[in-house]
């Protein structure tokens, strides 16, 4: 899966340190939102809307989960020759997946157990759902 910024590692570092310092509340915001204890946690997190004082915020680190849970999947099946439950088409990026995940959490908002899982179980299992991997 591929990340689609286009931007400088510097410039990007320098856009979310002028979000995080310039942010009224961000204090409160960590305090009451940016939790990853459940999957609705990351669902929450996920789907702030565009309209939210704290959108850029909520989505750099829904972005940064899915890619650090993608990265992470991808080099150990392919280190221990195991076979991937996400099978994503070459080309397939971070938004997709992120619109996958909250299309997958509004589906199953009401299901206590499912959004209640460790929210990297929880988006592995909507991204299976959407990239499923061919039966061998």
């Amino acid at each position: 899966m591929r990340a689609t910024n286009p931007y400088p590692s510097a410039l990007f570092a320098a856009l979310i340190a002028g979000a995080v310092f310039t942010a009224p509340t961000v204090s409160a915001l960590e305090e009451d939102l940016f939790h990853y204890d459940s999957t609705d946690d990351l669902y929450t997190i996920c789907a702030t809307p565009a309209e939210s004082d704290f959108y850029m915020l909520a989505s750099l680190a829904c972005r940064a989960f899915i890619q650090a849970t993608i990265q992470y999947h991808d080099a150990v099946t392919d280190r221990n020759h195991l076979k991937p439950l996400v099978c994503y088409p070459q080309g397939t990026t971070i938004e997709q997946a992120r619109d996958a995940f909250v299309a997958w959490g509004q589906a199953n908002a009401e299901n206590a157990e499912l959004m209640g899982e460790p929210p990297v179980k929880g988006l592995v299992r909507a991204l299976a759902a959407k990239y499923p991997c061919a039966k061998r």
